[in-house]
């Protein structure tokens, strides 16, 4: 028979043997620490935009995280002041504050949406599908500062979603170029509302989801195996194309091609092109998604596209017009900016430099020749530079892609799909010619669709008399200039 004393003595060594046990099966179950090695390893990859591997798993890079805060600030700079000014100097001055409302209202009402919904439509893959990516990050649930790798190996995914918005915000606000002084506030709002959700947000993740169906550098099962660096077809392309629909749809302004339509400030609008030019530093070199070379040769493509486009269309100017005008040289570097968007990541310098006389040279031709035998109000040539210039650049980049330049377009996923077949045979033409008749049949159907819908219950134009006076005072109560 066992006293209380030795029952005591039987569970305190039960208890230290069940204690050991649990201390033994932890230590095993512990994940080993690092290596020097594995650390060393993490270091080279974060220096070469590689996977860490385990050592620094979810840990975002500073250097490579500060370069794309830096780089969403300036996309944000390109939209708010740039495009903002460009457009506002283009217009008459009665019109002014309606441009600049109409981009602060497209920021706030994007950035909405991006945040409940289009950064998980556009980077999710709940779906696993090559249209739409997932409801996983709606209102941006478990978007934190460490990254999603499938994206970025050092950038937290809250910078990338936030880089990722600015795009979102400036590709609608476009649009409002071919349309200005002729469309209601309202009008504009509900439509880029739907426009995002049924062109913006599926034809980005088509071209930059990891299982987006156009996307040929990181899906291997892409099923048009074509590459878009920085938005060729999904800011450029969409927005241009889309503008010229629903310019022929609202018809023009109220007086064109009878009344003065001069811009009435090329200060404003030469300070805004300014702007958009060193913002789009954001938006090609930041593209990379990382500060390594990749976005060095973006740096350097853009800068020699965006200066040779605007020296030639001033030339052609001064050849054909007997003066090279301020107009021209904005319009050219915006052009030039516009081309070489899909191509920055994926040409030399050459290339970028025949870009830049081809970015002069045909929407030149798109925005005098072209609009001058049909006749549409395309009020600030957004169709001309934006939709033409997105086709070029998304066609040329099939032409002038190396891999010498982007070792991507011969990786992994690229060889799966054929892409790296392609680059190496000349053949990326073909696919980046279906990429862009996809864009361009989505943008146009939809647009027709959404702009009938809209004009039969809400109206799209205010009446001619409100558009006589001006939609600053009639719309917004204010005045941009008092005398």
């Amino acid at each position: 028979m066992h006293t209380p004393l030795r029952s005591l003595r039987w569970c305190f060594f039960a208890c230290l043997a069940g204690l050991f046990c649990l201390t033994a099966a932890a230590q095993t179950a512990a994940p080993a620490a690092p290596t020097t090695d594995e650390r060393l390893a993490a270091l080279e990859a974060y220096v070469n935009n590689g996977d860490p591997g385990k050592a620094l798993t979810g840990v975002a890079g500073p250097g490579h995280n500060g370069w794309m805060m830096t780089s969403a600030a300036l996309v944000l700079f390109m939209t708010l002041p740039g495009l903002a000014l460009f457009y506002g100097g283009l217009v008459r001055k009665k019109n002014v504050l309606s441009v600049l409302a109409q981009c602060l209202g497209i920021t706030g009402l994007v950035t909405l949406l991006w945040w409940a919904f289009g950064y998980s439509l556009v980077f999710g893959s709940n779906f696993n599908s090559p249209f739409l990516g997932g409801t996983e990050y709606f209102f941006l649930k478990g978007v934190t500062s460490a990254p999603n790798t499938n994206y970025a190996y050092w950038v937290s995914q809250n910078v990338f979603a936030m880089y990722q918005l600015m795009f979102a915000i400036i590709t609608p606000a476009l649009i409002v170029g071919a349309i200005a002084e002729r469309m209601k506030f309202n009008a504009i709002i509900a439509f880029v509302t739907v426009w995002m959700f049924v062109v913006y947000f599926p034809l980005a993740h088509m071209v930059w989801g990891s299982t987006g169906y156009m996307n040929g550098v990181w899906n291997g099962d892409a099923h048009i195996p074509a590459i878009d660096f920085a938005g060729g077809t999904v800011v450029h392309m969409s927005s241009g194309w889309s503008a010229l629909l629903l310019c022929l749809i609202l018809g023009p302004r109220v007086g064109f091609g009878k009344d003065k339509m001069a811009p009435h400030s090329m200060v404003l609008c030469m300070v805004g092109t300014g702007m958009l030019w060193v913002g789009w530093y954001g938006f090609n070199a930041g593209s990379a998604v990382a500060a390594d070379g990749i976005a060095a040769n973006a740096f350097t493509t853009t800068t020699l596209a965006t200066a040779v486009a605007a020296f030639t269309w001033g030339a052609i100017e001064r050849l054909f017009r007997g003066h090279a005008s301020i107009l021209g040289f904005c319009s050219g570097a915006v052009a030039g900016l516009v081309v070489i968007t899909p191509a920055c990541g994926f040409v030399d310098s050459t290339g970028a430099v025949i870009i830049g006389v081809l970015a002069a040279v045909v929407p030149y031709l798109a925005c005098t020749k072209l609009k001058a035998a049909f006749g549409y109000d395309d009020a600030l040539d957004t169709f001309g530079v934006h939709a033409v210039g997105g086709t070029l650049g998304a066609l040329v980049t099939g032409f002038l892609a190396t891999a010498s330049v982007n070792a991507n377009l011969t990786g992994a996923p690229a060889v799966k799909n054929g892409l790296a077949k392609l680059v190496t045979d000349g053949g990326l033409w073909l696919a980046q010619l279906k990429a862009i008749s996809l864009t361009l049949v989505l943008a146009v159907v939809s647009t027709v669709v959404i702009a009938y819908i809209l004009k039969a219950v809400i109206g799209l134009r205010p009446t001619e008399e409100v558009e006589r006076q001006g939609l600053d005072i009639n719309e917004h109560g204010e005045e941009g200039y008092v005398s």
